[in-house]
């Protein structure tokens, strides 16, 4: 399962070398100053948004691997029935958003506060993710 932690000065997410298969991507290092809010989203299906580009999707069950959407892109390693950890990131990072499952809420009460501790920047001034920018509309 994968795994998220502080690791010196950067945020790691950790996977098996079967979610690496199913990713079809490595471990996803971030620096800890590109972290700008972290969130728990206890219903699983509300931490993915866009579109798949890379990875392992079976609907109702397993996430893993890359989205694309309007701001960016988002690595999620997802389980159902799981609460989320819902790391956004600056736009330094690769990623938007990273999103991983943990098997207990209190697991993901402890992660979270682990990162915001080490995390030298965070926007504490909304405990929700913040919604996607809306494209503009092209008046033809």
């Amino acid at each position: 399962m994968a795994r998220i932690f502080v690791d010196g000065d950067d945020l790691v997410v950790h996977l098996s070398w079967r979610e690496k298969a199913a990713a079809r991507h490595g471990n996803v290092r971030a620096p800890l100053t590109a972290v700008r809010r972290v969130t728990i989203e206890p219903d699983w299906w509300r931490a993915l948004r866009g579109v798949p580009q890379r990875g392992v999707w079976i609907p109702g069950t397993w996430c893993i691997g890359t989205r694309s959407h309007q701001a960016g892109m988002d690595f999620v390693a997802i389980r159902s029935g799981r609460p989320v950890v819902c790391v956004e990131l600056r736009t330094s990072s690769p990623f938007s958003l990273l999103g991983v499952s943990v098997p207990t809420r209190a697991e993901a009460t402890n992660t979270a506060q682990a990162i915001c501790g080490k995390a030298p920047d965070i926007d504490t001034s909304t405990p929700w993710r913040q919604p996607l920018p809306v494209p503009e509309e092209n008046s033809v």
